[in-house]
């Protein structure tokens, strides 16, 4: 049985609340940024301190697509072709997040509903090893 491993460091974490998306606040402009930025790119803020923040663990699907065909060639990916969607959810502190869902059924995902953060495995390496990523999960 292989290990569970993020897709990328630094992205999210699981804390004692629950999962949360590791992002940025300017203090003084109060814009938020994910992933965690060492600088604001706002053009109009005098320059505040980055803070780091989490973000999570409900949001509200803003909108969503479903991946209902396989990529053409060479791209690659699991037979039988599983189709997935990706959402774009509005969470607390300002920030609009684009996260895998975790169903695909148009039927299961409302605009406008409330969506949790979950972490999930995203795929499996060659070496038997989950990469776990977000996904955001209807309610």
């Amino acid at each position: 049985m292989g290990k569970s491993l993020p897709v990328a460091e630094g992205l999210f974490a699981l804390t004692d609340a629950g999962p949360r998306l590791l992002g940025s606040t300017c203090s003084g402009c109060k814009a938020s940024y994910f992933p965690r930025t060492s600088s604001c790119r706002n053009p109009e803020c005098d320059g505040g301190e980055l803070e780091a923040v989490e973000f999570g663990p409900r949001g509200t699907l803003w909108s969503y697509a479903v991946q209902n065909y396989a990529p053409p060639p060479p791209a690659k990916y699991d037979e039988p072709y599983v189709p997935y969607a990706l959402g774009v959810v509005d969470l607390p502190g300002g920030i609009r997040v684009v996260g895998r869902m975790t169903r695909a059924d148009p039927a299961a995902l409302r605009i406008g509903g409330e969506v949790e953060l979950v972490l999930e495995a995203l795929c499996r390496t060659a070496d038997g090893d989950d990469l776990i990523s977000w996904k955001f999960r209807p309610l």
